[in-house]
Protein backbone atom coordinates (compact mmCIF):
# COMPACT_ATOMS: atom_id res chain seq x y z
CA UNK A 1 0.00 0.00 0.00
CA UNK A 2 1.04 3.57 -0.68
CA UNK A 3 -0.33 6.74 0.87
CA UNK A 4 0.13 10.04 -0.96
CA UNK A 5 -0.45 13.53 0.40
CA UNK A 6 -0.22 16.57 -1.88
CA UNK A 7 0.37 20.14 -0.78
CA UNK A 8 1.34 23.49 -2.25
CA UNK A 9 -1.69 24.38 -4.32
CA UNK A 10 -3.26 27.80 -4.26
CA UNK A 11 -4.21 30.91 -6.20
CA UNK A 12 -1.62 32.59 -8.41
CA UNK A 13 -1.65 35.18 -11.16
CA UNK A 14 -0.84 34.26 -14.73
CA UNK A 15 2.91 34.19 -15.24
CA UNK A 16 3.52 33.22 -11.64
CA UNK A 17 4.92 30.05 -10.09
CA UNK A 18 3.88 27.36 -7.64
CA UNK A 19 5.62 24.27 -6.32
CA UNK A 20 3.56 21.22 -5.46
CA UNK A 21 4.78 18.51 -3.11
CA UNK A 22 3.68 14.91 -2.74
CA UNK A 23 4.76 13.01 0.36
CA UNK A 24 4.63 9.25 -0.05
CA UNK A 25 4.49 6.64 2.68
CA UNK A 26 3.80 2.95 3.02
CA UNK A 27 5.71 -0.29 2.60
CA UNK A 28 5.72 -0.19 -1.23
CA UNK A 29 6.22 3.53 -1.73
CA UNK A 30 9.91 3.27 -2.58
CA UNK A 31 11.58 2.25 -5.82
CA UNK A 32 8.61 3.13 -8.01
CA UNK A 33 7.81 5.71 -10.66
CA UNK A 34 5.57 8.61 -9.69
CA UNK A 35 3.43 10.97 -11.68
CA UNK A 36 1.37 14.13 -11.63
CA UNK A 37 -2.02 14.42 -13.28
CA UNK A 38 -4.63 17.18 -13.35
CA UNK A 39 -8.37 17.35 -13.75
CA UNK A 40 -10.98 20.03 -14.37
CA UNK A 41 -14.71 19.58 -13.77
CA UNK A 42 -16.40 17.39 -16.34
CA UNK A 43 -13.15 16.31 -17.96
CA UNK A 44 -10.90 13.29 -17.72
CA UNK A 45 -7.78 13.26 -15.61
CA UNK A 46 -4.88 14.38 -17.80
CA UNK A 47 -1.24 13.43 -17.61
CA UNK A 48 1.20 16.17 -16.58
CA UNK A 49 4.57 14.61 -15.74
CA UNK A 50 6.24 11.43 -14.54
CA UNK A 51 9.60 10.47 -13.04
CA UNK A 52 11.39 7.24 -12.25
CA UNK A 53 12.82 6.38 -8.83
CA UNK A 54 16.36 7.40 -9.72
CA UNK A 55 15.12 10.75 -10.97
CA UNK A 56 17.18 10.95 -14.16
CA UNK A 57 14.36 9.97 -16.51
CA UNK A 58 11.23 12.05 -16.86
CA UNK A 59 8.40 12.71 -19.29
CA UNK A 60 6.02 15.62 -19.71
CA UNK A 61 2.80 16.49 -21.44
CA UNK A 62 3.43 18.77 -24.42
CA UNK A 63 1.30 21.48 -22.83
CA UNK A 64 3.70 21.86 -19.88
CA UNK A 65 7.10 21.16 -21.43
CA UNK A 66 9.56 23.94 -20.73
CA UNK A 67 7.36 25.36 -17.94
CA UNK A 68 6.97 22.52 -15.42
CA UNK A 69 9.69 20.42 -13.79
CA UNK A 70 9.16 17.18 -11.90
CA UNK A 71 11.75 16.10 -9.35
CA UNK A 72 12.04 13.90 -6.28
CA UNK A 73 13.91 13.67 -3.01
CA UNK A 74 14.08 9.99 -2.15
CA UNK A 75 15.53 10.67 1.29
CA UNK A 76 12.25 12.42 2.07
CA UNK A 77 10.19 10.12 -0.17
CA UNK A 78 8.70 13.23 -1.74
CA UNK A 79 7.98 14.20 -5.34
CA UNK A 80 7.73 17.80 -6.48
CA UNK A 81 6.20 19.66 -9.39
CA UNK A 82 7.68 23.09 -10.00
CA UNK A 83 5.27 25.08 -12.15
CA UNK A 84 6.50 28.27 -13.81
CA UNK A 85 4.93 30.67 -16.31
CA UNK A 86 1.50 29.52 -15.21
CA UNK A 87 -1.47 30.09 -17.49
CA UNK A 88 -5.20 30.23 -16.72
CA UNK A 89 -5.59 26.95 -18.59
CA UNK A 90 -3.36 25.29 -15.98
CA UNK A 91 -6.18 25.73 -13.47
CA UNK A 92 -7.16 22.28 -12.20
CA UNK A 93 -7.02 19.89 -9.30
CA UNK A 94 -3.56 18.34 -9.37
CA UNK A 95 -3.13 14.73 -8.28
CA UNK A 96 -0.01 12.82 -7.34
CA UNK A 97 0.06 9.14 -8.28
CA UNK A 98 2.34 6.16 -7.73
CA UNK A 99 3.00 3.06 -9.79
CA UNK A 100 4.02 -0.39 -8.60
CA UNK A 101 6.91 -0.49 -11.10
CA UNK A 102 9.80 1.82 -11.94
CA UNK A 103 8.66 2.64 -15.47
CA UNK A 104 7.48 5.92 -16.91
CA UNK A 105 3.86 6.07 -18.02
CA UNK A 106 1.46 8.79 -19.09
CA UNK A 107 -1.60 6.56 -18.69
CA UNK A 108 -3.55 7.03 -15.49
CA UNK A 109 -4.57 3.37 -15.53
CA UNK A 110 -0.98 2.41 -14.73
CA UNK A 111 -1.17 4.19 -11.38
CA UNK A 112 -3.05 2.31 -8.65
CA UNK A 113 -2.32 4.82 -5.89
CA UNK A 114 -3.57 8.42 -5.80
CA UNK A 115 -3.49 11.38 -3.47
CA UNK A 116 -6.51 13.47 -2.56
CA UNK A 117 -5.57 16.30 -4.92
CA UNK A 118 -4.67 19.95 -4.48
CA UNK A 119 -6.37 22.86 -6.22
CA UNK A 120 -4.33 25.17 -8.43
CA UNK A 121 -6.07 28.30 -9.68
CA UNK A 122 -4.39 30.68 -12.12
CA UNK A 123 -6.07 34.04 -12.56
CA UNK A 124 -5.74 36.10 -15.73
Amino acid sequence: QVQLVESGGGLVQAGGSLKLSCAASGPTSRGVAMGWFRQTPGKERDFVATIIWQGHSTDYADSVKGRFTISRDNAKNTVYLQMNSLKPEDTAVYYCAARTTNLLSSWSGHYPYWGQGTQVTVSS
